[in-house]
């Protein structure tokens, strides 16, 4: 004797709505509300670095020869952040070399941030430059914007120069440190005959 098999026929709309209905369902039931605990989670997120770097020494070359150096104890990337960053909290050095290897300029800091996006540094406390003539600017505050080639600062600045000392608020110049401009100038000279 043969088994006895029954069909059933399958509407295939029937089938999609029903699919439909259940995807919706699981949908509605995984979101979560906007209640300000999950808002709070979410900013706190941004507000953690997304990575951690310790004793960053990063080179960069050009036709195989070293030009920059860039030497920090600690680097955190904010990635999540509204506009995303990196962080210098224990500052940084960065050293610019000539064609046959020396140290022709640098910049010291003891904190320091950089936004990609707008390829702007932002330099803060014992802020300290030497150019290629050995000129030496200190302050508390200098922003060196990558994209313009341009550092400025409106804090209080002191330039040590081989033959005098120039103090003042305010300072613009290009980011070689080359024809500068003090805003509000006082200093002394040292006048040889």
């Amino acid at each position: 004797m043969k088994p006895h098999l029954t069909y059933k026929r399958i509407n295939i709309l029937e089938t999609a709505s029903l699919l439909l209905v259940l995807a919706v369902s699981v949908f509605l039931f995984s979101c979560k509300s906007n209640n300000p605990e999950d808002i709070k989670a979410l900013t706190e997120k941004q507000d953690e670095p997304s990575i951690t770097i310790e004793n960053l020494e990063t080179t960069i070359l050009d036709s195989g020869l070293v030009i920059h150096r860039l030497i920090s104890p600690l680097v955190l990337k904010y990635s999540n952040a509204e506009e995303p960053f990196d962080d210098f909290p224990k500052g940084l050095l960065f050293l610019s070399y000539s064609k046959t290897g020396q140290v022709k300029s640098q910049i010291k800091c003891n904190n320091a941030r950089y936004i990609d996006k707008t390829k702007l540094w932002e330099l803060n406390n014992n802020v300290e430059a030497i150019n290629t003539k050995g000129e030496i600017l200190n302050t508390e505050q200098l922003f060196w914007d990558m994209g313009k080639k341009l550092i400025y600062t409106d804090k209080h600045v002191k330039i040590t120069t081989k033959t005098n000392t120039s103090n003042g608020i305010g300072f613009e110049s290009k980011e070689n440190m080359s024809n500068y401009t003090i805003k509000k100038y006082t200093g002394t000279f040292n006048i040889e005959d």
